[in-house]
């Protein structure tokens, strides 16, 4: 037997009540980093991320279309995903801010073959990935990429979270 629907009456969602319906989300913090043609790198933080598929390994990132992270990002076809520790929240702050030295206010190195800048001190987890596509949609590009090479931290760290407009920690 169907129930009958007693919700509020539907209406238009502004930018708002999207934010509002988002923040109770909590999802893990990554930022994403590039080079750029200049050798420049380029990073901003991140946590519109998700896996696809498995075969091959594959993930999108959702990043603003005019950010120059993504710029780098589509001209270089790769990038690194640092998927911060729990103790790297300034990191995240930082690399929200948009400040424009941030690569020069914490440590970072650019492995062989890696895709873009990795933060060994804030990630417990990056990822190197090649750009297989994207498409915009609204003012972010979503972009899906191919998992090159791994590298996970040894160290335990619990991830960093973020919800309900506040960074947390993965409860022990």
């Amino acid at each position: 037997m169907k129930t009958p629907d007693v919700s509020a009456p539907e209406v238009q969602t502004g930018e708002r009540d999207f934010r509002a319906l988002m923040s109770l989300f909590p999802t893990g913090v990554a930022v994403v980093g590039a080079m750029d043609d200049a050798g420049r790198p380029w990073g901003m933080t991140c946590s519109s991320l998700c896996s696809v598929c498995l075969e091959p390994p594959t993930l999108l990132v959702c990043l603003r279309t005019r950010s120059p992270t993504l710029n780098a990002l589509l001209d270089s076809g790769t990038f690194t995903l640092n998927l911060l520790h729990d103790s790297a929240r300034d990191v995240a702050e930082l690399f929200a801010s948009g400040a424009p030295d941030r690569f020069e206010r914490t440590p970072w190195h650019l492995p062989e073959a890696a895709g873009g800048p990795h933060l060994a001190d804030a990630a417990h987890a990056v990822g190197d990935c090649e750009v297989e596509s994207s498409r915009q949609v609204g003012d972010h590009t979503v972009v899906f990429a191919r998992v090159l090479r791994v590298r996970v931290a040894g160290s335990g760290a619990a991830p960093l979270m973020y919800g309900m407009r506040r960074y947390g920690t993965w409860p022990p």
